[in-house]
């Protein structure tokens, strides 16, 4: 082991999340963290960089914190290289606020400690403290830049509409058998991991998104029995949730749960207001979701504890000035992001558009004086980004047409109030660009 005399200057593309953190998805996919961009391990995510075998063949904590290849993310890491895995922090693919800062914030005094108990092959004593364990992709919503993953909704409709191309191995997991399989790992090996870090007293930060987190059973169960463990004082809960439910069976999640822990933050989603932040985030219902952010505001002791979070897509830049005028009328903070696009189909990013479109209308936001200083950093971080004709100049039309015809099909089985056309009717020159795929 490395002495704590020995010490090296912590490097800074060092994150602490493999030491400190465990990741897993709905089908049980492992990785980093949920940011990570590594090779699928049996059925690609959407920021995968490769694709999986499409076989079911899990694995358990044991086996991956000292795999091979996690050895090797802490070996580099220790070494000061700057890790391809890490791409979504290192270019702030999704917000300028990088998860990297997160973990450093929270754990960065474990550093001497996670150092002092790593070999130089990168094996760790060090045991996970930090937990984002998605227990399923059950949600009752269908946001339109998600998909089946990380909604049952999703999945659901897929399957109704013979929508799913089980040509393509990443789909596998919607295979009965195969689901069946995950369900039987989830229920046993996954359950058996979470609760005995919790009776272990092993939980000091934990991560509740989904699918929806509030929709889980397992959440209110362990949450109660961390608060019964007298565990609450000690723990830091972080919630990314559609808000659309804040009670379970008699239990508050604000008066019941987070009023025991010794601080959380609820990011709660909405990426539109009123009938555009509907056909964006389908399932939403705008009332309700102002009736339960204001019950979490009635009991926050700090102004980080309550935080919009808006994902920025396409329809959603004509709801930036709503959002920042509800963030300034609910007096909180908002947690802005862009859309993962990795491919040029992604018609819901505002990359999708022309340089010469999207580059003019970033700049009328920026010289609005009620800008809010996250939502100003973001767009000045999109306009350095390269658009989608920049980046994929011989696929851009047809991956244009593809997102197109899927956002049509969506339109045609779902009941909209409003369509993209009447949303992108707003603006001349986006409302020309759409109609011309």
């Amino acid at each position: 082991m490395i002495q704590y005399m020995n010490l090296p200057q912590k490097p800074r593309t060092l994150c602490l999340a493999p030491w400190v953190h465990t990741y897993l998805s709905p089908q049980t996919e492992r990785r980093m963290c949920c940011a990570s961009r590594e090779p699928a391990q049996n059925f690609k995510q959407y920021i995968d960089t490769e694709s999986g075998t499409g076989k079911y063949i899990p694995i358990t904590l044991e086996e991956h914190w000292n795999s091979a290849h996690m050895k090797s993310v802490r070996r580099r890491m220790m070494a000061g290289e700057i890790l391809p895995e890490c791409e979504v922090c290192n270019d702030k693919l999704l917000n300028t606020a990088v998860y990297r800062s997160y973990f450093d914030s929270l754990f960065g005094h474990k550093y001497e400690y996670v150092i002092a108990n790593t070999d130089s092959d990168g094996a760790t004593s060090v045991r996970p403290v930090s937990w984002d364990y998605r227990f399923s992709n059950l949600c009752n919503f269908k946001c339109r830049m998600c998909g089946d993953m990380l909604s049952s909704a999703w999945e659901s409709e897929q399957r109704q509409h013979n929508m799913i191309n089980f040509a393509d191995p990443k789909n596998n997991w919607m295979m009965p058998e195969v689901k069946k399989q995950i369900e039987l790992f989830q229920s046993t090996q996954i359950e058996q991991e979470f609760a005995s870090a919790v009776e272990n007293h092993q939980v000091e930060e934990v991560y509740w998104v989904g699918g929806e987190p509030l929709m889980y059973e397992q959440h209110w169960r362990y949450m109660q029995r961390i608060v019964e463990l007298n565990d609450g004082p000690k723990l830091y809960a972080r919630y990314n949730t559609n808000l659309s439910r804040v009670d379970y069976r008699g239990t508050n999640l604000y008066t019941d749960i987070l009023a025991h822990c010794r601080d959380w933050q609820i990011c709660a989603s909405l990426d539109g207001t009123g009938a555009v932040g509907e056909y964006i985030r389908t399932g939403l219902d705008y009332n309700q979701w102002i009736d339960n952010f204001s019950q979490g505001l009635r009991i926050a002791s700090h102004r980080r504890q309550m935080r919009i979070d808006f994902t920025l897509t396409l329809p959603g830049m004509f709801e930036i000035e709503n959002i920042a005028r509800l963030a300034e009328t609910l007096e909180v903070d908002l947690l802005t992001k862009v859309v993962f696009s990795f491919s040029p189909d992604i018609i819901m990013s505002p990359l999708a558009l022309p340089k010469e479109i999207l580059h003019p209308w970033i700049d009328e936001y920026l010289g609005s004086a009620w800008l809010h200083s996250s939502l100003r950093d973001m767009l000045e971080n999109l306009k350095t980004r390269p658009t989608f004709a920049e980046q994929w100049p011989n696929e851009y039309q047809q991956g244009l047409a593809k997102g197109k015809a899927r956002m049509l099909q969506l339109e045609s089985i779902r009941e909209n109030k409003i369509t993209l056309e009447d949303i992108f009717g707003l603006r001349k020159d986006v409302y020309d660009w759409y109609r011309s795929i």
